[in-house]
């Protein structure tokens, strides 16, 4: 089976003619087929439209949230929903053409556990073409996987990686780089990109600035979620170096019969000193958290399986 997953934020002007174009596939895909739409608290009348789509429809599922949830937590809804062995996801603004689902499908039957499009002519405002490519390049630079595009919406996923995604806020974007670092293959696929018809983005010049941060949490995810002693330790424990350096240079000042008490480096010094200790028993104690969790999941898995006999 195969499961189309479209999430939907105000799209009512297009979920029709969406709609439509999808239809024209679905003989195309040589499988069963399921399409479940994700309705993120839209406040038009693009709910309203889904149901009556699903009405009408019966390999068609609808789910709302009742406030705008956000991208991310509508794939991961959409991904625990899906029945299918694969899932394709792509948005409902027709940027991206429904009828290139067969071409992006057998990429993945090939092997692929994640087949992202490439938006490579892309139709879009040339300040989001430019924030786009110093995005991807970033990424490419701190993680070494060479991505055109991660933020296209256009995917086709295994059964085994979307369920495995556990997503939140901008974490979507980063979705081919969590799938490489779970061991998935990852691989590209260009596709036809269009000006947007119906409505407008929901995406502006302010996601630059809900880019960043989500960028560093990867960065500490991808590189040291599972040994957090290794950024804590060298950072706090350098911290903590100056500072006592500090001091043991105020100590012999001291000895040598200088005053320093009313020095602003003696303050100085004693806060590089505790924030430093601070930093480094925080990296301890995560350290310490992921050893006992590790263990008790070894531990779990270590039981033999138990069969019963006919």
């Amino acid at each position: 089976m195969v499961s189309i997953v479209v999430p939907v934020f105000n799209e009512e002007e297009s979920i029709g003619a969406f709609f439509t174009e999808l239809k024209k596939v679905f003989p195309k895909i040589n499988d069963t087929f399921e399409t479940i739409f994700i309705d993120d608290g839209s406040t038009d009348r693009s709910l309203d439209l889904l149901k009556n789509i699903s009405e009408t429809h019966k390999n068609v599922r609808v789910f709302s949230f009742r406030r705008n949830m956000g991208k991310s937590e509508a794939l991961t809804l959409g991904f625990a929903k899906a029945q299918g062995d694969y899932i394709v996801t792509l948005d409902a603004d027709l940027q991206d053409k429904p009828s290139e689902i067969p071409s992006l499908l057998k990429k993945a039957k090939e092997g692929a556990g994640l087949v992202c499009g490439w938006r490579k002519k892309r139709k879009d405002k040339k300040k989001m073409l430019a924030i786009s490519r110093i995005f991807n390049k970033t990424m490419n630079t701190i993680f070494s996987l060479d991505i055109h595009d991660y933020n296209c919406g256009f995917k086709v996923y295994t059964k085994d990686l979307a369920k495995s995604l556990r997503l939140y806020g901008g974490l979507h974007r980063f979705i081919p780089l969590i799938a490489a670092q779970n061991g998935f293959s990852v691989v590209e696929e260009e596709v036809v990109h269009e000006q947007r018809k119906f409505g407008k983005s929901k995406y502006g010049f302010s996601k630059v600035f809900k880019d960043i941060p989500d960028m560093f949490t990867m960065l500490f995810l991808v590189k040291y979620g599972k040994r957090p002693m290794h950024f804590f330790g060298i950072f706090g424990g350098g911290i903590g170096l100056v500072g006592f350096i500090i001091l043991v240079y105020l100590t012999v000042l001291r000895f040598l019969g200088y005053a320093i008490g009313g020095r602003p480096l003696l303050l100085f010094g004693i806060l590089l000193f505790i924030t430093g200790l601070q930093i480094f028993f925080t990296g301890f104690l995560a350290d310490l958290f992921i050893n006992i969790s590790q263990n008790r999941l070894d531990s779990k898995q270590s039981f033999p399986l138990k069969f019963s006999s006919e």
